[in-house]
C-alpha cells in the first residue's frame, strides 16, 4: 500500500489546532491502517520522527436527509505526537 493512501487528509478543527500547539497533529487515516504503518507513513511523507501515535475509530453519525434517516461513514483518526523541536509545515500559519 502507498503511504499517501494511508494518510488521507489532515483534520482541521478547533481542537486539532489547539493540539498542534503541543506538537500533536491529527490526521484522517485508512480504516485498515495500524499504528506501525501510520508511523512509517508520517516519517516518509513529512520527514519527521513521531514519538507516539494514538489511533481511534470515529463512528458514523445519524443524519436526516429529507424524509429518511441515513448514516455518515465511519472513519479512523490518528493523533501523532512529535518531539518538541520538530514541526509539520502543513499546519503552520504563514
Amino acid at each position: 500500500m502507498n503511504y499517501n493512501d494511508i494518510i488521507t487528509r489532515p483534520v482541521l478543527s478547533e481542537k486539532s489546532t489547539d493540539l498542534s500547539q503541543a506538537n500533536k497533529y491529527v490526521f484522517r487515516v485508512s480504516r485498515t491502517a495500524n499504528k506501525h504503518i501510520i508511523k512509517k507513513a508520517v516519517k516518509d511523507i513529512f520527514n519527521v520522527t513521531p514519538v507516539k501515535v494514538n489511533v481511534m475509530k470515529v463512528r458514523g453519525r445519524r443524519k436526516r436527509v429529507r424524509y429518511h434517516y441515513g448514516y455518515t461513514s465511519s472513519w479512523k483518526k490518528a493523533i501523532i505526537t512529535l518531539s518538541p523541536n520538530e514541526k509539520i509545515e502543513l499546519f503552520e500559519n504563514q
